[in-house]
């Protein structure tokens, strides 16, 4: 599975660039006893336009994604970048005011909720990408912290596609039917019709699967994929 793994760390590790980068600047406002603004955030651009420029296709969105409360000047606020229909990166833009009766509402989403609830990286999805693409999508995403206090993720988006066609020849290689599953059971990619990618594959618990060896659930058998937030399940 050195494929799988591959393909998701070199996303992973863009994304750990982002965190980086935004712990210095949340830290640095903070420091100086201030909340820190979404002009402070615009100095992650740059890196975020690169990392678009350099994972393409593969990476189709990148950015950080503030803890609502947190900042000076708005009341929740995405820093994020995406290719627009011509293939230029455009910044995302969306209705963040709580009083209004279009409020996108992201703290509900596995991408934000799982890294603020349990402090770790997530692979997100399959979903229907409504808040950026209207595509079936990843989004890989780890929590950035300051102090010890959550302030909100750093994430990226796959398009599904683009990692099918990347794992899908691993899997097909197995002698069994397989599949990828996230840390909620929702299937990434499968090697059968029977597993479609997006479903949720119900009766494993991935949580229950250890650090390292094969672990056996209801005659399949499970399997974690390295350090990813992703298990292989067979049979």
């Amino acid at each position: 599975m050195a494929r799988v793994r591959d393909t998701l760390e070199r996303v992973f590790a863009a994304v750990e660039r982002t965190r980086e980068a935004a712990e210095r600047i949340v830290g640095g406002a903070r420091a100086v006893g201030a909340a820190p603004s979404t002009a402070d955030l615009a100095a992650l651009r740059p890196l975020l336009l690169r990392q678009l420029a350099e994972h393409a296709p593969l990476i189709s969105g990148a950015g950080f994604v503030a803890e609502p409360g947190s900042l000076a000047d708005a009341p929740a606020w995405l820093e994020w970048w995406q290719p627009g229909p011509d293939g230029a990166p455009r910044p995302l833009r969306l209705h963040l005011d709580p009083d209004r009766s279009a409020y996108a509402d992201y703290t509900h989403w596995d991408w934000f909720a799982i890294p603020r609830t349990t402090g770790q990286r997530a692979v997100s999805g399959p979903y229907v990408d409504y808040l950026c693409s209207d595509e079936y999508s990843l989004t890989l995403a780890a929590p950035v912290t300051v102090g010890g206090e959550f302030a909100g993720i750093a994430a990226a988006d796959v398009y599904l596609r683009h990692f099918e066609a990347a794992v899908r020849p691993v899997l097909r290689r197995l002698p069994a039917p397989a599949c990828l599953v996230n840390a909620r059971g929702r299937i990434a990619a499968s090697n059968t019709a029977r597993h479609v990618a997006g479903s949720l594959l119900r009766g494993v618990d991935p949580a229950a699967v250890p650090e390292t060896g094969a672990h056996r659930q209801g005659g399949l058998e499970l399997r974690r994929c390295g350090t990813l937030p992703l298990v292989l399940v067979t049979g």
